[in-house]
């Protein structure tokens, strides 16, 4: 009786923790975890995807779980293959990175959270969620303007601004494109591209880059009435040309098939985001739409912040690298905001005095959030002003730009 009281108490999550150093980090992750509970719950900043993030970052910290296994994805699972050593056949263990094997492994010897977790390593979650956001999404801003374009593009400036800092800090190259695309202002986008270039970044940059996203309605206005003055503020735009529904069952077409004849790195994200808009422009498929905006898309982003948090633990996560990436994110925000309204002068100067610059901080392609911001700053200036539709068109323009973005990154280091 004696010794299985001894196997019991050495079976429990508090005699796993192993040394005083992994006990106290593992309690900043549990502090951590908290302050992202909170503000999901209290503040509603993203709480649809912080909160999962959150819990899974519980789990994965839990002592003893064994639910999740990052090695295993970042550094491969051993294998035992026949090799032929001096004419014999002999059994050899070795390290594999090849998915067929790591999949094997986890079918015999995972957790529920590595089942879960494949999920985000073979880009499913990420390309769904974009065709939930394509099917909520209206493009009829950007066809009827698509001058705005220019705007989506000038937003990404944080991207490769963030991406060049983050090889001065010393990360290596397939790091910094996995840091520099939170400028972009896309969860979805920059878990994608960090699956595939960093994996082992991801917990620190998923909840950077939605962290950033939550707050645009702080960070951005500052910026906003920096860089543009009061007078052109209260600019006044022409109401939009109304769109046919034959422009908006082309555009989902062209787009894909423009873009990835351009950069076929970003086919999964910027096909599955225009099907999901082609879905309700069309007319006829109401029901895979209202699916793909509702109950799929809901299933799918419990699965991705479960297994996102997942990724962040105590001994990886807990570092002066998660300090760089924390800073780095809100620089590429910042200086992504400040390229949309750089973009926004441009445009107004242009035309003379037609296109109100706040709109440009709406490239960033956090929707529709940057463009209500845009929308409220308008009305500060003047209240009578009416922007929101406006903002529209490079909102939806940034979501693209940050696909293309990260297709560039995926065909340089992919």
């Amino acid at each position: 009786m004696p010794e299985a009281i001894n196997n019991f108490l050495e079976s429990t999550g508090i005699a796993q923790f192993g040394s005083w150093e992994l006990l106290l980090k593992t309690l900043v992750m549990y502090l951590i975890v908290g302050v992202l509970v909170y503000l999901a719950i209290a503040k509603k900043f993203e709480p649809l995807l912080l909160l999962p993030i959150a819990f899974g970052m519980l789990l994965t910290n839990l002592p003893g779980a064994e639910i999740f296994h990052m090695d295993w994805f970042i550094d491969g699972v051993e294998v035992t293959k026949v090799a032929i050593v001096d004419g014999v056949a002999t059994e050899v263990t070795e390290l594999s990175h090849e998915m067929s094997d790591i999949i094997k492994h986890i079918v015999n010897n995972g957790g529920f959270l590595d089942f879960l977790y494949l999920g985000v390593k073979l880009s499913i979650y990420p390309s769904i969620i974009f065709m939930g956001v394509g099917a909520m999404t209206d493009f009829s801003p950007l066809i009827a303007n698509p001058k705005t374009l220019f705007l989506g593009a000038a937003a990404q400036l944080g991207v490769f601004i963030a991406f060049s800092g983050a090889l001065f800090l010393g990360f290596t190259e397939l790091e910094a494109a996995a840091i520099g695309i939170i400028g972009g202002a896309d969860g979805p986008t920059a878990i994608y591209v960090t699956s595939k270039l960093a994996p082992h970044l991801l917990g620190a940059l998923a909840i950077a880059a939605y962290s950033y996203m939550a707050l645009i309605p702080m960070i951005q206005p500052p910026l906003m009435r920096l860089m543009v003055p009061k007078k052109l503020r209260t600019i006044k735009m022409e109401t939009l040309r109304p769109v046919s529904k034959l422009e908006l069952i082309v555009f989902p077409i062209a787009v894909t098939a423009l873009v990835v004849f351009i950069v076929p790195d970003a086919a999964a994200l910027i096909g599955l985001l225009m099907f999901g808009n082609l879905l309700t422009v069309s007319g006829v498929t109401d029901r895979l739409s209202k699916t793909a905006q509702n109950e799929f898309m809901n299933i799918v982003t419990i699965c991705l912040g479960i297994s996102v948090g997942a990724t962040a633990k105590a001994e990886n996560f807990l570092s002066l690298q998660t300090l760089f990436i924390v800073v780095l994110g809100l620089v590429a925000f910042m200086l992504s905001t400040f390229g949309g309204l750089l973009g926004g002068r441009i445009m107004c100067w242009l035309t003379k005095g037609k296109v109100n610059p706040l709109i440009g901080s709406a490239g960033v392609s956090a929707v529709p959030m940057a463009a209500r911001v845009a929308q409220i700053e308008g009305q500060k200036a003047d209240p009578s002003n009416f922007l929101l539709m406006h903002a529209m068109g490079p909102n939806v323009a940034g979501v693209i730009g940050s696909a293309i973005a990260a297709g560039v990154f995926m065909a340089l280091f992919g």
